[in-house]
């Protein structure tokens, strides 16, 4: 295995899990419309998937976990924008 590249990605897992949390949390509040929640659920899921593709072959590289926490800074910016919305 390349000392680059990992089969786990702890940091990953967690903010999903917190993004999760987030996106609950702001619909129960009505922070997050029902039709954002669900945009952003979807957001999730891709994210989801994405790991599971770059994790497929047993490695993460730097390359992948670095778009996978791209696309974990967009979620997390789109998470703000719809509860900021709402207000």
């Amino acid at each position: 295995m390349a000392a680059s590249a990992q089969t786990a990605t702890p940091k990953v897992a967690d903010r999903q899990v917190n993004q999760q949390k987030r996106i609950i949390k702001g619909a129960k509040d009505g922070e997050v419309s029902k039709k954002e929640a669900v945009r952003l659920e979807r957001q999730q899921k891709r994210i989801n998937r994405s790991k599971k593709r770059a994790k497929a072959d047993g490695e993460v590289t730097k390359k992948e976990r670095a778009k996978l926490h791209a696309r974990q800074n967009k979620a997390s910016r789109n998470i703000k924008r719809a509860k900021k919305n709402n207000n």
